[in-house]
């Protein structure tokens, strides 16, 4: 008889085990993605954890590459040479071998022909050839490459018992609670633990020390992803002499840094950007000296935003299940008191009526609520009208900082910047801050959008989010005199909120269809653009007027030139007429004006000669200059009158003055000494 069938067996994952094995969820794709998430999530818990206690945070993060044999003897795996060949992925049939020694030599004679074109020198063109054949030989083994990341700050620090806790237990963390944070769940460090189990099997090493501590505290250890819980090899409390706080973790994990490269500077860019109150220096340390890099964001400014409040939950973002938990957990004994110390925007008076509401008595316990009561009262919390929340647990860049950080980092030409009033999406509130700015360095022409939430660059899938969509389709930019082609257009968006609505499991892209956000987005950008339009038109002005007087300047010698010319001639032949011709000729004709005869006689003494002509044209076109930009701030309301005495000492006989001086915001006298 065939074996009866077996039904499945029921099995249980721990958290640990899961994200294990959805590692995607957390942005740990491939090993290139993973050492970009790794130092994200480690470089924004160091920013939480000095802003935290209100220091200007300072961070070190360290990349060092380390080889395959390097691993080996760090875990130490003894290094065999092979036996077969065949038997490895780099293996080369001689056939492939001929193709690529034949490729070779034609890439050697680009390089030969390129060097020749070029004129380089024989020790540059031996470089490249080096260069060439340490790629094919890296690119031949065929080796993985690994990574530790070491990441210093100078923030609170952690509690020597809390460690193990902290960092080897998933879904274990500080940050729960209605409160603007970059992280909730502390899930990112801990998947760096799971990777670096995953792929070298080598522990975390972690270094803290609270504020004033006489001691710091050192740990090596890893996740036990089955059980979900800390495995410590070594814990010990160290000297701290220098009275130094903060938290160091150092990580070796697989990873793919040449791909990733830009990727990891970009973000370190962009942080930068939205903290210009930190610090950070980045230190990559390649196998080969030559590769390696070593760049500093500056400081920019001591100013930081104001740290969130804690605060409850509003009524029309709740759901049954927390209704329920709040309900068993509170320390009111009565449901007015629960209402209105539970939820926020209800006062005593709004909870009475609310209760009233449900056919409740005002005094019933929390904890005597039914199931059905639970229900009506979740469905009366989201149709009652509620106001808004203020806001206060939110803590935005602001517009001082934004403005800072892009300057610091791009240093365009111009920039704008906007912070939103405070909006609400589901019991929610949020906050929308943006900028754009014009020109700048390393910022190609057309668009360039950087997206933040919280306070943390999103990098990937921006296709899809409502600022790269709002940016490129609900907003008209040649009405602000903006080419979104040609011109160097930075647009900078940073969203903060209690709950940023995500869409993806990698939690990259903020989604597109919250009327509420949109909107806040694109009313943010135009802001932006209507305070730059005034701005460009000044600049298009200025640069029409400069333009203007390059070609009136350009033509002053030939018309200077034809000028002279013309009055010699009409000199000559006032010269030759008779003398009685030339003293009828006023009656005859319409006398000359005064100043024409003036210069006609000038030029018949020598008096006027070709270059004072083109040196009073010259005057001429500066007065010009002078009069219409005059002219232009007045309409632009900038200037009242067009000329204003300016003194810095009495105007009386007694002083005397050089003369007019013309620029392009007034005329200048100079004091002249008796």
């Amino acid at each position: 008889m065939p074996p009866k069938p077996k039904g499945d067996v029921l099995q249980q994952k721990s958290p640990a085990e899961f994200f294990a094995d959805n590692r995607t969820i957390a942005g740990f794709d491939n090993p290139g993605k993973c050492l970009y998430t790794t130092i994200r999530e480690l470089v924004e818990n160091a920013l939480d954890a000095a802003e935290s206690i209100s220091q200007l945070p300072d961070i070190d993060i360290t990349v060092e590459e380390i080889s395959q044999q390097r691993l080996n003897r760090m875990r130490g795996v003894a290094n065999h040479d092979r036996i077969d060949e065949e038997l490895y992925q780099d293996y080369e049939t001689e056939d492939a071998k001929q193709k690529r020694l034949a490729k070779e030599a034609k890439e050697l004679e680009r390089l030969e022909k390129q060097a020749a074109k070029r004129g380089d020198s024989a020790a540059a063109l031996d470089a490249k050839k080096k260069d060439l054949e340490a790629k094919r030989a890296a690119a031949s083994r065929a080796e993985k490459v690994y990574f530790r990341i070491t990441v210093r700050d100078n923030g609170m620090g952690m509690s020597h018992k809390d460690i193990p806790d902290m960092l080897g237990r998933v879904l274990s963390g500080t940050k729960y609670g209605v409160k603007q944070t970059r992280g909730k769940f502390g899930l990112g460090a801990k998947m760096a633990l799971i990777w670096s189990k995953m792929s070298t099997g080598l522990p975390i090493e972690v270094t803290s020390a609270r504020r004033g501590a006489a001691s710091r505290s050192y740990y090596k250890l890893d996740l036990d992803i089955q059980r979900n819980q800390p495995n410590v090899h070594e814990s010990k409390l160290l000297d701290n002499k220098d009275g130094w706080h903060g938290a160091e973790l150092s990580v070796v994990i697989a990873g793919n840094w040449q791909y990733y490269r830009a990727k990891v500077l970009k973000y370190l860019q962009q942080i930068a950007v939205i903290t210009p109150y930190s610090e950070f220096r980045f230190a990559f340390k390649a196998e080969d000296e030559k590769n390696s890099i070593n760049v500093t964001f500056a400081r920019r400014t001591s100013t930081m935003p104001q740290p969130p409040k804690a605060t409850k939950h509003h009524p029309s973002s709740v759901d049954l299940e927390l209704i329920k938990r709040l309900a068993s957990s509170t320390a009111s004994t009565t449901l007015t008191s629960f209402l209105s110390k539970e939820f926020d925007c209800i006062s005593r008076d709004l909870a009475e009526k609310i209760s009233l509401e449900m056919r409740c008595d005002p005094t019933t316990s929390p904890a005597e609520l039914t199931s059905k009561q639970i229900v009506a009262m979740h469905d009366l919390l989201h149709q009652v009208r509620f106001d808004n929340p203020d806001g206060s647990h939110l803590s935005p860049a602001g517009e001082y900082n934004l403005r800072l950080g892009i300057m610091k980092e791009l240093r365009p030409e111009m920039v704008a910047t906007h912070q939103g009033a405070v909006g609400v999406h589901e019991g929610h509130a949020f906050v929308v801050e943006a900028a754009v700015s014009v020109g700048g360095r390393n910022i190609k022409p057309g668009l360039n959008i950087y997206r933040f939430a919280n306070r943390i660059p999103l990098l990937f899938e921006g296709g899809s989010d409502v600022i790269t969509r709002t940016a490129l389709k609900r907003i008209n930019w040649s009405t602000y005199k903006i080419n979104a082609t040609t011109d160097k257009v930075g647009v900078f968006v940073s969203l903060v909120s209690t709950k940023i609505p995500f869409k993806g499991a990698g939690k990259e892209y903020i989604a597109d269809d919250v009327e509420e956000i949109q909107g806040a987005v694109r009313a943010a950008i135009q802001q932006c653009c209507v305070q730059l339009k005034s701005k460009i038109a000044k600049q298009q002005a200025a640069r029409e007027q400069r333009q203007r007087k390059k070609n009136l300047t350009k033509y002053i010698p030939n018309v200077a030139a034809a000028l002279y010319t013309v009055l010699q001639a009409v000199a000559a032949r006032r010269g030759q007429e008779p003398a009685g011709k030339q003293r009828c000729r006023p009656a005859k004709r319409r006398r000359l004006d005064v100043e024409e005869q003036l210069v006609v006689a000038g030029v018949q003494s020598g008096e006027v000669t070709e270059a004072k002509l083109a040196a009073k044209l010259s005057e001429h076109v500066e007065q010009i200059d002078v009069d219409m930009a005059l002219e232009y701030q007045l309409q632009q309301g900038i200037a009242d009158t067009a000329k204003v005495d300016a003194c810095l000492m009495p105007a009386s006989a007694r002083h005397s003055y050089g003369p007019e001086a013309h620029c392009a915001v007034g005329i200048i006298r100079m004091l002249q000494e008796l």
